[in-house]
């Protein structure tokens, strides 16, 4: 059996274009056809924690929130230092895979509103992928504080243990920043799209868009909802418990069970 490594990802929301806050869409990337997990398949951003995301010295970069808060939102996790690299972890890898920064100077939310901002978090963005720079260091250069505080914890889910990777993922929800434009990298993701949660539904039922279970379950449930005041005040009183599925092979075809018994049987696969 595999041990899942400890993964976060971000669900990124933002009012539909031309009509107000009565609906919202979900920021999707899609996956590279040739990567080694869910390849082709619409997800949100996100990626395992790294060793930097839980130094001694992130906290105090973190907004709203410390180690042992951290620890108790998020169950299971070893230490207030890991709990705390769950906020870190999604806020560096959406800025990584699409371009948008969680994050404040000055107490507002950066906005990339001038030609300069947009050239020079480009080229920061380039270095944190290619290794050149650390997050830390982007941030003490620029003088800013993640927006922890505007990640809200919205579920929990295991890879199942019949896979030969697999990740302990934390999924949040937060509003999209304003003054930012969402880039996808070209490398590990190919697309991305807004989205209704609605039409992303409609769209996985027509197989024209392809999506693992997770993020199945995450569109339903998003589908509830009205707005995303609405999302947000539910996730604050929200009771949350880690997800783990079930891969058995019947009559040659994978099925995956929900912990209630729900069976999922041939998920689509992309045309696109």
């Amino acid at each position: 059996m595999v041990t899942p490594r400890d993964a976060a990802t971000v669900i990124l929301l933002r009012e539909a274009p031309g009509r107000g806050q009565q609906e919202f869409e979900v920021l999707m990337v899609l996956r590279h056809p040739k990567s080694m997990f869910v390849p082709n398949s619409y997800v949100f951003p996100g990626g395992v924690f790294e060793k930097a995301d839980y130094t001694d010295t992130m906290e105090r970069f973190c907004a709203g929130i410390d180690g042992e808060k951290a620890r108790a939102i998020l169950e299971n996790l070893s230490s207030p230092e890991i709990a705390i690299g769950a906020w870190v972890a999604g806020i560096r890898e959406t800025f990584e895979e699409v371009g948008l920064l969680l994050a404040y100077r000055d107490g507002s939310l950066v906005q990339f509103d001038t030609p300069e901002l947009v050239e020079r978090f480009r080229v920061y963005r380039k270095q944190l992928n290619d290794g050149i720079v650390r997050f830390e260091d982007l941030l003490r250069r620029e003088g800013l504080a993640l927006a922890a505080d505007r990640l809200y914890y919205f579920s929990h889910w295991i890879t199942p243990e019949f896979l030969p990777l697999r990740y302990d993922v934390r999924f949040f929800v937060t509003r999209a920043p304003a003054g930012q434009e969402a880039l996808h990298d070209g490398v590990e993701l190919t697309k991305h799209a807004w989205i209704t949660p609605r039409d992303a539904l409609r769209r996985f039922a027509e197989r024209k868009c392809n999506m693992v279970l997770p993020t199945l379950m995450t569109m339903e449930e998003l589908s509830r909802y009205r707005t995303i005041d609405e999302v947000i005040q539910m996730m604050t009183k929200k009771q949350i418990a880690g997800v783990l599925t079930t891969m058995i092979e019947e009559d040659g075809e994978i099925v995956e069970y929900m912990p209630d018994g729900r069976a999922f049987r041939g998920l689509p696969p992309s045309v696109e």
